[in-house]
């Protein structure tokens, strides 16, 4: 791409909202189960929250907790948050209190907002000012009643937006930062690629917490499309609500496209008018992509690759997605991909090798982990800063990306980035658990979890419901009478394997 045709990277994201307000205040923005906001009145409301948060002393650089559905409300948080100079923090609702209370304490926010029955909960964990959504919006509501207008704040590119907290490789989640301008330009680098309209309808089963569904919110924003949040539908609906909406744009996961292509395969009704499904997560089967393709004709089925630390690093773009069709695209518009060996040296085309990424959409690294970021973000032999991914693979001579797999303990199950280690030390949180071995699932077996206890499996797969969320939970536990140890003295996870043999998926 042209450099006069790469992304900008000095724009801040409330002045996306503003944008998109000014040229097209009376269209659709946000749909949820309660409504739509056009433009005007998603600016309005994000007025009201910067008022609401300016009279509860939140300023510049102070981080805001949400626990909240994905609903319009959260939304218009999201840009408040943005105009206050504030930094934006949006949390899964099925987050335990065992790691919830670890990303509070990290986070250290002037306050948390939950839904009202939360409230409670919340406030045993910590002793930040808890807010229910119910009144603060009442309030919010008020304040745009009234045209609210806070002073503006002296808020810059480098000045951070948002902590998006992702497992990762630790055992509890951590936060990575997210300044403005390489939040906007991300976004807006991805949009190069793919291209969101006006007249689009984004259909998004996932919650902001996640960054595939923040970035929706942006994506939209950026083509002055209309975002429909469907992340509390029930499956059932999923494809009357499609057609209902209009849908053109349905970001998927593995397990969302074969839900969505069995439904369709069993409707009688005409299908949604999508005509471009983005995957992530893991990547789609043939005969899926197939089936939607076959369900949805016409509609471009996208694939993508990317990690939060930069967001994407790589798009198939729509109009070649028949061509390379094992390759993960190429790099986003105005950055680089480079394959390096252990070393650190650049490997020839089509070597293998560890997915380092430079560009602007690099993120400066976690929150308060010095460690962890001087792991993941080092700077290249000019200076600049270079993102390790863990994950490997090789660049044709085209430049086209081609993903070969990521690190033992890193892995994805059911579209959610997950890790051994904090599986494991959720095991060790249960009482009377004395060693816990993670194992991840391979083809034709689950996820497995091997302990050390005197309790029964049902018992310990019981207590790690209760602090973690569903899809983190193994299929199977095997106690074990005792651990096999490396040299080191480490738990040698892998000498379980054996247990696992003939394990149902």
């Amino acid at each position: 791409m042209d450099v006069e045709n790469v992304p900008r990277h000095d724009q801040l994201i409330h002045t996306l909202l503003d944008e998109a307000a000014a040229e097209f205040p009376s269209s659709a923005a946000v749909r949820d189960a309660g409504g739509v906001w056009d433009y005007a009145t998603l600016a309005e409301y994000s007025h009201g929250v910067d008022a609401w948060l300016r009279d509860r002393g939140v300023g510049p650089g102070d981080r805001v907790v949400a626990r909240l559905p994905t609903t319009s409300e959260l939304v218009a948080l999201f840009y408040g948050v943005s105009r206050r100079g504030a930094v934006f923090v949006p949390l899964n609702t099925g987050m335990k209190a065992f790691h919830l209370r670890s990303v509070v304490e990290n986070a250290e926010p002037r306050l948390v907002i939950v839904s009202d029955e939360a409230v409670d909960t919340v406030r045993a964990l910590t002793t930040v000012p808890v807010h229910g959504i119910g009144p603060t919006w009442g309030e919010v509501e008020e304040h745009r009643a009234l045209g609210a207008r806070a002073e503006p704040v002296g808020t810059g590119p480098e000045d951070i937006a948002v902590l998006v907290y992702t497992s990762g490789s630790t055992a509890t989640p951590k936060g990575v930062i997210g300044p403005h301008g390489r939040v906007t330009f991300a976004a807006a680098a991805i949009n190069a690629e793919l291209g969101y309209r006006h007249d689009d309808v984004v259909f998004c089963r996932f919650p902001m917490s996640w960054d595939y569904g923040l970035y929706k919110v942006l994506l939209s924003c950026l083509g002055r499309s209309e975002i429909v949040l469907a992340d509390g539908e029930d499956d059932l609906v999923l494809l009357r609500r499609m057609r209902e909406v209009g849908a053109t744009i349905v970001p998927i996961v593995p397990s969302l496209a074969t839900m969505i292509v069995t439904l369709a395969e069993r409707s009688a009704e005409p299908a949604a008018p999508v005509r471009m499904f983005t995957n992530t997560g893991a990547a789609l089967p043939r005969t899926t992509i197939d089936r939607l393709r076959a369900a949805f004709p016409g509609a471009h089925v996208v694939r993508q690759f990317g990690q939060t630390e930069c967001k994407r690093v790589s798009i198939m773009p729509p109009g070649e997605e028949h061509q390379r069709p094992d390759s993960v695209g190429r790099p986003l518009p105005g950055t680089r991909v480079l394959i390096l060996d252990e070393e650190g040296r650049e490997l020839p085309t089509g070597a293998t090798g560890e997915i380092v990424v430079t560009g602007p959409h690099v993120m400066p690294g976690y929150w308060r982990a010095p460690e962890l970021t001087a792991r993941a973000f080092r700077p290249g032999p000019d200076g600049e800063p270079r993102l390790h991914t863990g994950d490997f693979g090789r660049l044709d001579e085209d430049g086209y990306l081609y993903f070969e797999g990521r690190r033992d303990d890193m892995f994805k199950r059911r579209g959610i980035r997950m890790s051994t280690l904090e599986i494991e030390a959720a095991a060790m949180d249960i009482p009377g658990v004395r060693a816990a071995g993670a194992i991840p699932p391979v083809e034709g077996r689950d996820l497995a979890l091997c302990v050390e206890t005197d309790l029964a499996p049902h018992t310990v797969l019981r207590e790690l419901a209760k602090r973690l969320e569903p899809a983190k939970v193994p299929a199977v536990c095997h106690v074990v009478d005792a651990f096999p140890l490396t040299a080191h003295g480490k738990n040698a996870v892998r000498e379980l394997l054996p247990l696992l043999e003939g394990t149902e998926a």
